[in-house]
């Protein structure tokens, strides 16, 4: 399997040129989180991802997390490399200092997020899970509740889990049947089975905190009668320590198509003592910080394996040696990424990887800006653009995985098909990614529907003028970056009429936007990659005219903008005609007729 390296050179490009590191630096409490700062921990983390944690992606998928006896047995490795990344810190680089976290930006801890799930999609599921469980017990709970358990959660001793899933409720969590009954001493008594629960069960902590979606007695039906509690492995004393173990049994572990490492729990609680977060009925809400929070997250493990399987068929593509080039006199043969349709291949991974991976950067300073920004606008703003792109982080970037792991293999020939080249692993891990944290198809349906037309698209009203900025720019630079202008322009008016069409069509009948859902969040995430792309490439040639930076990184960021706008924009006039047109054959179909 290839050697992972992290991208380094393009984090840090992205983090410090195109995001402007200079103006979250200027954010309050962000001060620390200097160009070197930014430098040390990527290089650091790099390392880590390289060295320890990538090469437990081969072996973890040979051979995965094992059950017994209601306890799991993490792959060999997972364990031991899991101290070394509590003992460096690394879990607590993005959380509060008051508990013990670094504080510092999203933007750099969601790098840093990338380097583990490109190392290992396995392993990096288990600190995402405890990292969003960690937002929801910060956002929500008690002083008490934060007091006994962020310290812990932060520092990657205890980790955390979130128990939505029921066997007879997935993602309609207005059907979850798990009981919760109060106690005399403020407690509850939570009963009930959950299933799908990442790293519900491991033997790499002594503890694991789990958050549990429950329903109290007399609870009203539906989403509205949800809370939310707080249900250790082993409960916790009054001075820190670990007392009695709470009846939480892990009782099996699916086994699946990819990620073998990361053991995915069926949950029984059996009158297992849980915690109230915030007060009853007002669950879901508080879990809805976690499941942001996780989408986002998942939508870095899609581009993130998107880079690992890129990787791995550019490294074999620039080493297997077959067949002349075509209308070449030379007939000696040649490394196949010198062949067109192989490197056509290779461009379009490497476009859709950095497209997404900008797209979720951009977001990440956007919560940045949230969280840390004196400025009311800007604040204000920023929470839109995080409405709007949440659901395209966490959608278009895991499609993305999928399809350059499948492309990976196409350029791998006949060896893509053999587990030995490693390049199988990297679309069986991502494939589970565009179903966590709700479908992509749910996401696409928050996008059309919450996040566009029922508000008429004042999110949009905030992100267009930013797209049409940089437009502007390249447009006045001509050449290339006048082509890419001209790809962007269509892509902006094909977004601009299909959102229209949504907005007029959706409060008549929203079924007919929704059959093309998916269609409009490719639209969305095809302009918003391509922008960006466009936006770095912009800033590269600067650096070019200017003599800094690497000459061959800069140019290569131009041309792989170039490419997405030459190969990947045009399709924005089928999607908003696929969008706006195509519901008619299934809206129309009969129950017979599939």
């Amino acid at each position: 399997m290839t050697v992972y390296n992290a991208p380094l050179n393009e984090m840090e490009f992205l983090i410090k040129d195109v995001f402007d590191l200079d103006t979250i630096t200027a954010l309050p409490g962000y001060e620390e989180a200097t160009e070197d700062m930014v430098d040390a921990i990527l290089d650091e983390a790099g390392k880590l991802g390289r060295d320890i944690i990538a090469p437990l992606a081969r072996t973890s998928d040979e051979q995965g997390a094992t059950w017994k006896d209601n306890e799991v047995t993490t792959s060999p490795g997972f364990k031991e490399a899991y101290a070394q990344f509590i003992e460096g810190g690394w879990n607590g680089i993005g959380f509060d200092p008051e508990y013990g976290g670094m504080g510092l930006p999203f933007i750099l801890s969601n790098a840093v997020s990338e380097i583990w799930n490109s190392s290992s999609v396995a392993f990096g599921l288990c600190p995402m899970l405890t990292g969003g469980a960690i937002e929801a017990i910060h956002h929500h709970a008690s002083d008490e509740q934060k007091a006994t358990y962020l310290e812990k959660m932060i520092s990657g001793e205890w980790t955390g889990t979130m128990n939505l899933t029921e066997p007879s409720a997935g993602s309609d969590l207005a059907a979850v049947s798990a009981k919760a009954v109060p106690q005399e001493d403020g407690s509850y008594k939570i009963s009930g089975q959950k299933i799908f629960i990442t790293f519900g069960e491991h033997d790499m902590t002594d503890n694991i905190i789990h958050l549990v979606l429950a329903r109290t007695p007399d609870a009203p039906a539906g989403s509205r009668g949800i809370s939310l509690f707080i249900v250790p492995k082993f409960l916790v004393n009054e001075d820190g320590s670990l007392g009695e173990r709470n009846p939480a049994y892990c009782i099996s572990i699916e086994h699946k198509l990819g990620i073998h490492g990361s053991p995915t729990a069926t949950m029984s609680f059996e009158e297992a003592t849980g915690y109230l977060v915030k007060e009853e009925n007002k669950g879901l809400a508080c879990m809805f910080t976690m499941m942001n929070n996780a989408r986002l997250n998942v939508g870095n493990e899609g581009f993130a394996a998107a880079e690992r399987a890129y990787q791995c068929a550019r490294e074999y593509a620039m080493e297997r040696v077959q067949s002349p080039l075509l209308g070449s006199k030379d007939k000696t043969s040649v490394t196949i990424d010198k062949h067109p349709d192989v490197r056509r291949m290779l461009l379009t991974m490497k476009s859709k990887t950095e497209a997404a991976r900008a797209i979720s950067y951009f977001t990440a300073r956007q919560q940045d800006i949230q969280a840390k920004s004196d400025d009311e606008a800007a604040r204000t703003n920023a929470d839109a653009l995080i409405q709007l792109l949440t659901p395209i982080v966490k959608a278009y970037s895991t499609d993305i995985g999928i399809e350059v792991a499948d492309d990976g293999i196409q350029v791998h020939g006949g060896m893509g098909f053999i587990e030995e080249s490693g390049a199988p692993q990297w679309l069986r891990d991502v494939r589970i990614t565009a179903i966590y944290e709700g479908t992509n198809g749910i996401q696409a349906n928050d996008l059309i529907g919450r996040k566009v037309a029922m508000n008429g698209g004042a999110y949009l009203d905030v992100l267009m003028p930013l797209i049409k900025e940089d437009v502007a720019a390249a447009k006045a630079k001509g050449g290339v970056f006048a082509e890419m202008a001209d790809a962007l322009d269509v892509a902006i008016t094909n977004t601009e009429k299909a959102t229209q069409w949504l907005i007029e069509s959706f409060k008549d009948d929203p079924k007919q936007a929704a059959t093309g859902s998916v269609h409009y969040l490719r639209l969305m995430g095809n302009l918003c990659g391509g922008w960006l792309l466009t936006k770095s490439a912009i800033i590269a040639q600067a650096k070019l005219d200017a003599g800094q930076g690497d000459p061959n990184f800069m140019k290569a960021k131009i041309n792989t903008a170039r490419f997405f706008g030459e190969q990947i924009l045009p399709v924005s006039s089928a999607l908003k005609s696929m969008f706006i047109k195509g519901h008619g054959a299934v809206l129309d179909c009969e129950d017979e007729w599939l």
